[in-house]
């Protein structure tokens, strides 16, 4: 089947929604999960922060994902992996007591079995990420590559909103329904893995083969392939650290999105909390609309008004509004965690602004790293960038649950502030040198 006898529309937009579904689910609808499941902070935080770190070191693999198999295979079997993950990590979670759950200090031990999964669903989650981004480009001609770039990257968002939003406003729902706690993720995971299981089927079937998706490798010339791949990497490797102001450019990476790296870790679960222990003690459900609907929202609209922006003037003129778009706004949580307030559309607003600050201002990171791309590896070097930009995630989110326990919500918050000086600082560093 050619890839021009199957109009885009029929999977370009599921495509980017099955990439966008267990990108969610493993690093943000965890933590919701995890949390009503009766988990400290401390410990929700490290596990699922070390989930980032399959998009941290994707580079490693990606190429070779090439020579093994076509893309559209790579595609196909990592969703149908991803569908029995989510159904195992379903069957797999455990059933605290009401009191354990209650008083918040389940051990990390009992849900061992589902981070494994998750785990797996993370590296799968990944190397569809590797494929689908090939497969599009081999899919489409230029022309129509411009053209749907909107289309998938709304879907992605969309299934973000189904995640952060649907996922766990039915979990809220079902919560309340059936009075178990864990029953309703585990029924929500089921209907998660059931969903997939129905994009995975209709991708089978409705996904064009390209005649260009081929390996067209033999045994011996797969080899060849990988020995080449390894002496490109590591002269790839080295040409991006003997980059001009490299160091800099990595401080930037690492250190101008940290306080919403620290933040969003705490949000969910401040949101949870109930008040005696410093939270908004919102139910499941009105965090599945407050974060997981609205703020997407506010985020999206931050993010194309960014790249409107960016457009008419340029990265040197937009990075300052941007950096301190993305930095300032983190004041809203500190305003929640001292004034507590019991209107939701107040804690909504509030949510509303950071969100879209932070989507406004994330613009400039990303154009920085195109820019800081340009030379003779620009895609091999764009790919280490963004292992640069998970690994920014990762490592604040692993220990931002330990030192929220440590100082408070309100203490977190106001270190969160503090953060916003490094954002400050390695915008100041950079911006000279564009």
């Amino acid at each position: 089947m050619k890839n021009n006898t199957i109009n885009p529309w029929a999977w370009v937009s599921t495509l980017y929604f099955a990439e966008g579904v267990p990108y969610v689910l493993v690093n943000t609808v965890s933590v919701i999960m995890l949390k009503k499941m009766g988990m400290p902070n401390g410990d929700i935080a490290m596990f699922t922060g070390l989930l980032y770190l399959p998009w941290v070191i994707k580079p490693l693999w990606s190429p070779f994902v090439d020579i093994i198999r076509t893309k559209r295979w790579w595609i196909v079997s990592m969703q149908f992996l991803m569908t029995a993950a989510m159904l195992c990590a379903a069957l797999l979670l455990p059933s605290p007591s009401p009191e354990d759950i209650a008083s918040g200090t389940v051990p990390v031990s009992p849900f061992i079995p589902t981070l494994t999964v998750f785990w797996i669903t993370a590296f799968a989650s990944a190397t569809h990420d590797i494929a689908a981004d090939g497969y599009y480009m081999l899919a489409l001609d230029r022309n129509r590559q411009a053209f749907f770039v909107g289309i998938r990257s709304t879907f992605y968002r969309l299934a973000t909103i189904f995640g952060q939003g649907g996922l766990v406003f039915i979990a809220g729902i079902l919560e309340t329904g059936t009075g178990s706690i864990p029953l309703s993720w585990t029924l929500t995971l089921v209907l998660c893995s059931l969903i997939f299981g129905i994009l995975s089927l209709y991708h089978t079937f409705v996904l064009p083969r390209p005649s260009s998706d081929r390996p067209h490798l033999t045994q011996s010339e797969r080899s060849a392939r990988a020995r080449e791949i390894l002496r490109e990497f590591g002269r790839t490797f080295s040409t991006f650290f003997a980059k001009k102001h490299i160091w800099s450019g990595i401080a930037f990476m690492l250190l101008y999105r940290l306080p919403e790296a620290f933040l969003v870790k705490m949000l969910n679960p401040f949101l949870l909390d109930s008040p005696e222990a410093g939270g908004l003690g919102l139910a499941t459900e009105q965090v599945g609309l407050v974060y997981g609907t609205i703020g997407i929202v506010a985020l999206t609209a931050g993010g194309i008004l960014g790249g409107m922006a960016a457009s008419k003037w340029g990265l040197r003129r937009v990075m300052w509004p941007m950096a301190l778009s993305l930095a300032l706004p983190c004041s809203v949580f500190l305003y929640l965690g001292i004034a507590r307030p019991e209107d939701i559309w107040v804690t909504s607003a509030c949510v509303a602004l950071d969100q879209f600050g932070y989507g406004f201002g994330f613009t400039a990171y990303m154009l920085y790293l195109i820019h800081f791309s340009e030379g003779e590896f620009k895609t091999a070097h764009y790919s280490l960038c963004t292992a640069f930009m998970a690994l920014s995630m990762m490592i604040p989110g692993m220990f931002a649950g330990y030192l929220q326990e440590w100082l408070g919500y309100t203490g977190f918050f106001w270190m969160v502030m503090v953060c916003c000086a490094a954002t400050v600082a390695v915008t100041w560093t950079v911006k000279r040198r564009i």
